[in-house]
């Protein structure tokens, strides 16, 4: 390709838009165009690098056993209503109606749509095991899209779906899926970080997401490294630390003028956070929901959505807690009633706890879970932290960011149960179908390589995903030495199957050099008068300092070996 008839322009200046390293530089070297918030046309260079990372995820896939096909976009509304995950996906999910007022779905993920597939094409447990994917175009309806293809409303997914018979089967099927996504990352030059995952509104028993460990990166990772544990921050556990447990002693109760924060009740009690007892309220669909957590403890709001089984979770507002008859400042879950209350399991590792006593500027002293009060749930909500020890070995967590790249689950019969997915197994019994699911986010791929591997300059792309290999710069090329020599540079290359972008512009070796460290071609090969003088060309790799002088009899032998040992560096490690 002649970068002369390129279709799309580098841009000198940083868009005002631009968040991420990634969105700036997809944008500065015109390889996407903002069509609407978090919606973007790939041009030609930037859709070369999204269909070779597309290249690499299906020839994985095919390797573990996947059969590929493609399934539509638009989906029946009711399929998701059988499943009740309309509800799930609440406001994400884009709807529409047809000319005869058929509600429809812009799917925002397909294992409605493929359980109802298989359900219609099984009949025996001789048609199991059975691994069905496809890359398609995916629609969420994100409240904020940010970060240009980091968090999208429109973008391509590789999302596979395994059926099996049994647990032993989907715990193979997993395995062979984990190790398919390792080799993914590997290949396309990103080091991956394995971590346990909330399942979300996709359901399921275990899950695991990729993550891309970048500075930038939206979402937290809590690890250990003693023991390598990690799990998303709204997954993770931490060992929350036992307190005084003493002797339950009679409550009491005691007036706290002016102290109505955990932090103005402890030091009015002088006694540390972790001594009370902590009230926070939320609107849990549409309901008030009175949550009780031990004073030092922050509520994980993922995992009280999930404790609850609700699907719109917020804070109460003050107007909400004084209508529902609450005495902020001085709440407690004594004697209230009314209300469900979840409390986190930190209330049962410690005993005389500080809590409200329901009465203005009033708390109560030595309250005891389950002496004083009981709950309707009690299980874990609380949010983990670095520096407190880890659930597995005791050892101290930390914290580090990245941008989720890959998310399995395993479903289990859910799906399969709700859409009739059946089969008949070996004894004749009709059983439902064992499920799991497996997406990789293309367009999150493409801006993680570029968050992990750039510079002050532009891109540095792995060799496996750049959208050319070589960049062939002619410098002063009214010169019909260099111009000819170049033209045969770039036919010998391409001859020989080689990716060349061809800058043969008319311009400024200082504009040719900025565009090539910007669009982050891994070889730049640099033809000039003065290369010339020695019958040579000059030979720079985008990830080094220092060019070489290559004599022109033999550069595209050359090039070949340099391109090669860059593909076998990003090879398949299995």
């Amino acid at each position: 390709m002649r970068v002369s008839k390129l279709f799309g322009k580098t841009q000198k200046e940083t868009p005002a838009e631009a968040e991420t390293a990634s969105h700036r530089l997809l944008l500065r070297a015109g390889m996407i165009h903002q069509v609407a918030a978090g919606v973007y046309s790939y041009l030609p260079l930037g859709l070369r690098a999204l269909n070779k990372i597309a290249n690499i995820i299906r020839d994985e896939m095919d390797k573990a056993g996947g059969q590929e096909l493609m399934m539509p976009v638009l989906q029946p509304l009711e399929l998701w209503q059988e499943t009740g995950r309309d509800k799930a996906f609440g406001k994400g999910l884009f709807t529409l109606s047809d000319r005869r007022e058929r509600k429809l779905v812009l799917g925002p993920t397909h294992e409605e749509v493929v359980t109802r597939l298989v359900g219609h094409n099984v009949q025996s447990y001789r048609d199991l095991p059975l691994m069905l994917y496809q890359i398609q175009s995916k629609f969420r309806d994100e409240p904020r899209p940010r970060g240009g293809l980091i968090r999208v409303r429109e973008f391509s997914m590789k999302d596979l779906y395994s059926f099996d018979t049994d647990e032993e089967g989907l715990d193979r099927s997993y395995k062979k899926m984990l190790q398919a996504y390792k080799n993914i990352y590997t290949r396309c030059g990103l080091p991956s970080l394995q971590v346990e995952a909330d399942s979300g509104a996709i359901g399921g028993k275990d899950s695991h997401e990729f993550m891309v460990v970048t500075e930038d990166g939206e979402d937290e990772v809590i690890y250990c490294e003693k023991c390598h544990y990690a799990a998303n921050v709204e997954k993770a556990q931490s060992v929350k630390g036992k307190v005084e447990q003493g002797e339950p002693l009679p409550r009491e109760e005691v007036a706290t003028p002016g102290a109505g924060s955990i932090e103005e009740v402890a030091g009015f009690f002088k006694i540390p956070p972790s001594h009370t007892l902590k009230a926070v309220f939320y609107i849990a669909d549409g309901k008030l929901v009175f949550v009780v957590v031990r004073g030092d403890i922050e509520v994980n709001e993922v995992k009280l959505k999930n404790a609850l089984g609700c699907t719109d979770l917020r804070f109460a507002t003050e107007d909400e807690v004084i209508q529902a008859g609450i005495v902020a400042g001085a709440a407690s879950p004594i004697g209230i009633k009314g209300f469900k209350i979840i409390a986190d399991d930190s209330i049962t590792s410690g005993s005389n706890f500080v809590a409200g006593a329901n009465k203005p500027e009033t708390h109560l002293k030595n309250v005891n879970y389950p002496r004083d009060f009981k709950a309707d749930l009690v299980t874990d909500i609380a949010q983990a932290h670095t520096g407190e020890e880890c659930p597995r070995c005791g050892g101290k967590l930390s914290s580090t960011r990245g941008i989720e790249v890959g998310h399995v689950f395993k479903l289990g019969t859910f799906l399969s149960q709700k859409l009739g997915a059946f089969f008949i197994d070996a004894e004749g019994a009709s059983r439902p179908i064992i499920m799991g699911c497996y997406g990789i986010g293309l367009d999150r791929l493409l801006a993680a390589a570029i968050e992990l591997h750039h510079d002050d300059k532009g891109i540095t792309w792995p060799l496996s995903i750049a959208p050319y290999h070589i960049y062939l710069c002619a410098l002063h090329t009214e010169d019909p030495d260099v111009a000819a020599a170049a033209e045969k540079a770039y036919n010998d290359l391409e001859a020989q199957g080689l990716e060349v972008l061809f800058d043969d512009r008319n311009e400024s070796p200082g504009v040719k050099f900025n565009d090539a460290d910007l669009l982050g071609i891994p070889i730049r090969v640099t033809i000039s008068p003065r290369t010339l003088e020695k019958n040579s060309a000059e030979i720079k790799k985008r990830s080094e300092k220092e060019a070489q002088l290559v004599p022109l009899e033999g550069i595209t032998e050359k090039l070949k070996e340099l391109v090669s040992q860059g593909l076998s560096g990003l090879s398949n490690p299995v």
